[in-house]
């Protein structure tokens, strides 16, 4: 694996983990300090909002910023014939390292706070209405990446995507995790915002199918991308990666 390569694939390890550990740790902090569940959930939201958009600005110049593999899956489909796509040996490389970064950001959110480092969750999240919530969150949440990508509007994309997040987070059924591995990750803590491990699997299908709803809605909106494509940064060449070249997404 190429210098680059491994800087990219560092970046997506460690920005899908703390991304989990964010999502995890203020769902804990709020379940802790608010017995309003209410006032729980906007605690929970906005700090996933605020600390996706601050994870975005730190790595997106590195990695492309993706932590999830339906954003990486949609960004290879799209862009691989481009200077800016995600490559197939780039895909071979993201998906694991985003999986595996949930894992430890999961596991480092239960140590924090001074739980078991993994739990299986109890929180039971097997329902229709919930699947179509993820449907709608992670078709959202790609359609609105590779919309910016595509537009030349790349420098909106951390506040842009943190903002939907937040915003998903109480407009779905589902408080919107629209991304397989923090959906992964999140089974591994018996906290408010895990999921029951027999839950995981239809999540994740419900992903995927919104993922592929979504790319299909940027390619008959956007049908042609504004100069270099890829999701909002460069990742392309990877023995000539510079990362001033883009922002993330």
């Amino acid at each position: 694996m190429s210098g680059g390569l491994w800087r990219r694939a560092l970046a997506e390890f460690v920005g899908t983990g703390l991304l989990v550990t964010v999502v995890i740790g203020s769902g804990i902090m709020a379940a802790r300090l608010s017995s309003d569940p209410g006032l729980a959930q906007l605690e929970n939201a906005s700090a996933s909002a605020a600390g996706l958009t601050a994870l975005i600005l730190f790595l997106g110049p590195v990695s492309g910023a993706h932590f999830n593999p339906v954003v990486s899956l949609i960004d290879w489909a799209l862009d691989r014939k481009t200077r800016g796509g995600l490559s197939g040996l780039d895909l071979l490389v993201y998906l694991p390292v985003q999986i595996a970064g949930g894992i430890g950001g999961a596991i480092l959110a239960n140590v924090m706070f001074a739980l078991r480092p993994v739990s299986a969750s109890s929180k039971d999240r097997f329902s229709g209405h919930l699947w179509l919530g993820e449907v709608v969150a992670t078709a959202g949440l790609v359609a609105l990446i590779f919309a910016l990508a595509r537009s030349g509007r790349t420098n909106l994309a951390p506040a842009a995507v943190g903002v939907y997040i937040g915003a998903a987070g109480w407009f779905t059924s589902s408080t919107s995790f629209a991304n397989p591995a923090v959906t992964i990750a999140r089974a591994l803590s018996d906290t408010s915002t895990g999921i029951a491990p027999g839950s995981v699997g239809p999540f994740v299908l419900a992903q995927l199918v919104g993922a592929l709803i979504g790319g299909v809605l940027v390619v008959l909106l956007y049908p042609k991308a504004v100069g270099e494509t890829g999701v909002l940064v460069p990742h392309g060449d990877s023995e000539s990666d510079d990362p001033a070249r883009g922002v993330s997404a």
